[in-house]
């Protein structure tokens, strides 16, 4: 009689991460849609190391959001999820340090969607309405703070906006119920320096305001992520402050010319000139579709998404 041959568990060479880890379903399961685009999460060097700088895009989309209401272009009604784009935002860990840039009117889905646990300061890059909207929804992240009161850092036109839209969150402990937002408005300085790293901003032109454009420097590994959202042009100060960082997340709303964004074209310009080691580009609106990325990018940079995860 012939013995059945015993089973070996061989190990698995590239063990699938799992969802806790890498903002997957709540229910414990990865969507379909997740599981295609994990390999792109590995490459990009996500693997749920808490000790190295993490950038997650919140949201990689314009104003109007992509699908844009009553639209019947094909990116509006495409199938891949990542052309579905909610507003811009990002949410950086440095060093353990939990920093929120810009709240989109779709802030609380995009939070619950990535598992975000907990903000330590907020920043608002400016004061438009698809970077402010959201902002109610701190509230959460307040109550969680031990004085109740979260630090927001902003420009003048940022605080003259959160005053007129939040003036019910501006109010000292104490003079209101619990459950409400509660902000500690700070002018954010040309260098922050904090324990975990510094975080260094500069003015960016968009139309008739002006946009921070941001650089976090890690302590400890030196690792160096900008961030430039919403612009039209990026001057001199703001090009040598972000030249060479490991990682440009990049305003590029389409193709074609536009009188407050930079224009796709006009993005690889800049990023040929900083020579960032990895770039992104982002608010994106639905004259572009995700698939055509080489077409538009010819391997200069990639298209952001929502959901998308960098470890640097």
């Amino acid at each position: 009689m012939t013995q059945a041959r015993p089973r070996l568990n061989r190990p698995t060479k590239h063990p699938e991460p799992t969802p806790a880890r890498h903002g997957g379903s709540r229910r414990g399961l990865l969507p379909f849609w997740r599981q295609r685009i994990l390999p792109w999460r590995c490459y990009l060097g996500f693997a749920g190391l808490s000790h190295r700088m993490e950038i997650i895009v919140l949201g990689s989309g314009t104003s109007h959001g992509v699908p844009m209401i009553a639209c019947e272009c094909a990116v509006c009604h495409s199938l891949d999820p990542r052309d579905q784009r909610t507003r811009a935002s990002v949410h950086v860990v440095m060093n353990g340090l939990r920093i929120q840039i810009d709240a989109t009117p779709e802030f609380r889905v995009q939070a619950l969607r990535e598992s975000i646990p907990a903000i330590d300061l907020f920043i608002l890059t400016h004061g438009h309405a698809d970077h402010i909207l959201g902002m109610d929804d701190l509230r959460r992240y307040c109550e969680l703070r031990p004085d109740g009161t979260l630090p927001v850092y902003c420009t003048e036109e940022g605080e003259g906006r959160v005053r007129d839209i939040y003036p019910y969150a501006l109010v000292p402990r104490g003079e209101q119920p619990d459950g409400y937002a509660r902000f500690d408005l700070r002018r954010l300085p040309a260098r922050l320096e904090l324990p975990q790293g510094v975080i260094e901003s500069t003015l960016l032109p968009h139309g008739r305001v002006e946009t921070l454009g941001l650089v976090f420097t890690e302590a400890g590994t030196g690792r160096r992520f900008a961030y430039y959202t919403d612009c039209k042009t990026v001057p001199p100060a703001a090009r040598d402050l972000a030249r060479k960082v490991d990682l440009l997340l990049l305003d590029g709303l389409r193709p074609s010319p536009h009188p407050t964004h930079l224009s796709i074209p006009e993005a690889l310009a800049v990023v040929t000139d900083l020579a960032p080691q990895r770039t992104f580009i982002t608010h994106l609106n639905h004259a572009v579709a995700h698939c055509d990325e080489q077409l538009y990018l010819n391997n200069e940079a990639h298209f952001a998404y929502d959901g998308l995860k960098i470890v640097l």
